[in-house]
């Protein structure tokens, strides 16, 4: 990696979120709507190495264009599958069904929607359903 972009890339760690979004701007237009400081950084480090040094090789945008779209967490576990949680003293169940994810009579996009629409805040639906470590 040559000097101008290590010191690019430090200068990035160095950034508050304002800062981030700032640098972003200047050098590659409308920064992402983001409000993580840790995942803006990986993003604009990414995206100042791979404009000097050329990003991805044709092999590896051959693998990706081949992985297909990336399914919702939690469809994996199959049509049908029931996932249930005591959420505030009751019982609530989430359907996975082919299109979506089903709470009573409405079917959501992702788990992480019908775990929102159930607890009235956002949620991680995976984790509020206890599919990943808290």
């Amino acid at each position: 990696m040559s000097k101008a972009v290590e010191t690019l890339v430090a200068e990035i760690e160095s950034l508050d979120l304002d800062g981030l979004r700032a640098f972003w701007k200047e050098r590659f237009g409308v920064p992402p709507p983001l409000r993580s400081e840790p995942i803006m950084r990986q993003l604009l480090a990414w995206r100042v190495q791979a404009q000097a040094m050329g990003g991805l090789d044709s092999e590896t945008r051959k693998a990706l264009a081949r992985s297909g779209t990336v399914q919702p967490e939690g469809k994996h576990l199959g049509v049908g599958a029931r996932l249930t949680r005591i959420w505030k003293g009751r019982e609530v169940t989430v359907v996975v069904e082919e299109q979506g994810f089903r709470w009573g009579s409405q079917l959501f996009p992702s788990l992480s929607a019908a775990a929102t629409a159930i607890a009235g805040t956002r949620w991680n639906g995976p984790r509020f359903f206890g599919l990943r470590d808290a």
